[in-house]
């Protein structure tokens, strides 16, 4: 199992598109992982559903823990944590 610490970066959380892009990740990118996201206040969400992940009500500046279970787990963990991490921007500025 790989643990990675992710602060949430986007100004506006972890709303609809950024749980679309992280949700599409995790199925196309990891099959067979398993991904599980705790708080620091204990609430926890397996990656598998955009709503179970918007139900954590994740904002700027929440801490949480990304636990990964599956055949490559380190690229995983750091992919996922990257993409909770991120600062979106919908659309982008150019």
């Amino acid at each position: 199992m790989q643990k990675r610490t992710v602060t949430i970066r986007n100004r506006a959380g972890i709303h609809c598109r950024p749980s679309s892009v992280i949700l599409q990740a995790v199925g196309t990118e990891f099959p067979g992982h398993t991904f599980c996201l705790t708080t620091s206040s204990g609430n926890s969400c397996e990656l598998n559903s955009i709503m179970a992940l918007l139900a954590m009500g994740l904002a700027k500046g929440d801490s949480a823990e990304l636990a990964v279970e599956g055949p490559d787990e380190a690229r995983a963990a750091d992919r996922i944590a990257e993409l909770l991490e991120r600062e979106y921007d919908f659309p982008p500025r150019q």
